[in-house]
């Protein structure tokens, strides 16, 4: 069986999509998965707070796309 530090390479320089990425939760698993080398495309709605945790870390240059808009659309 594998272990967790093994499966958390995995990661490193995959292109990884993120639903909700300007929501707490999806920015906290943005830094997360940025800290194990993936690369992040992510698609929401804007920021639901002022402040949000993705714009006070700065989340946004870590994406190689940050498309803003309704996954319902």
């Amino acid at each position: 069986m594998a272990s967790l530090a093994q499966d958390l390479t995995r990661f490193a320089g995959r292109r990884v999509l993120i639903t909700g990425h300007t929501g707490f939760k999806g920015s906290l698993l943005s830094l997360w998965l940025q800290r194990l080398g993936a690369k992040l495309h992510g698609y929401s709605l804007p920021p639901p707070t002022t402040p949000s945790l993705f714009e006070q870390a700065n989340l946004s240059t870590y994406f190689e796309t940050n498309q803003i808009g309704d996954i319902s659309n």
